[in-house]
């Protein structure tokens, strides 16, 4: 019964750390923009990201994170023999990337808070796909476990991430785009 339990509460810490982690990231590509703002818009907006920011990782990003790690804990004491299997190896070296990266936001977030990031929105954009690549593998491998379809899995992963890289391509371009657009008109008028 305890398995049970570790288990569900485990699914729930994942769902809800990805979700900050997901958000997170998102909240510093708008931070990023808002620098295009004019004032007082652009010290509004930063300092609205800023608090999202903070409120994020500390009550939702942070948390998830801990129920996470503890339910997984309470998961391995209760079958430690998996402890021996290649896939859960593999599994606990991505969650290890995952919270390095976890870790990299709050770096993040404190640059953004001082202005000393250097990361474009587009870069934050590619960032921001990072923990979905590992949510799937990490999925996968918890579902397949020893027996993951290596070669259908690998070309999936590869698959997603071209995917993913393109349409953060194709998504920055049509911005700058309907930008120029929206631009146009007032240079015009101003001539």
């Amino acid at each position: 019964m305890a398995y049970s339990w570790f288990k569900a509460f485990h699914i729930v810490g994942i769902v809800v750390w990805f979700a900050g982690l997901f958000y997170l990231v998102r909240l510093f590509i708008y931070h990023v923009e808002a620098n295009e703002e004019p004032e007082p818009a652009r010290t509004i907006l930063k300092n609205q990201y800023q608090i999202m920011e903070k409120r994020l990782y500390n009550i939702i990003t942070n948390p998830g994170m801990f129920l996470t790690v503890a339910m997984a804990i309470g998961l391995l004491t209760t079958e430690p023999e998996v402890l021996k299997q290649g896939w859960l190896h593999v599994k606990l070296g991505l969650v290890l990337l995952l919270i390095g990266y976890h870790h990299y936001c709050k770096r993040l977030m404190k640059q953004l808070a001082k202005d000393e990031c250097k990361w474009s929105s587009q870069q934050l954009r590619a960032l921001n796909e990072a923990p979905t690549v590992m949510l799937v593998v990490i999925v996968l491998l918890a579902v397949f476990k020893n027996n993951l379809p290596t070669d259908i899995t690998a070309w999936g992963v590869v698959g997603l991430v071209i995917f993913m890289a393109v349409t953060i391509q194709l998504y920055a371009r049509k911005r700058r785009l309907d930008k120029e657009k929206l631009t146009e008109p007032v240079a015009q008028q101003q001539t």
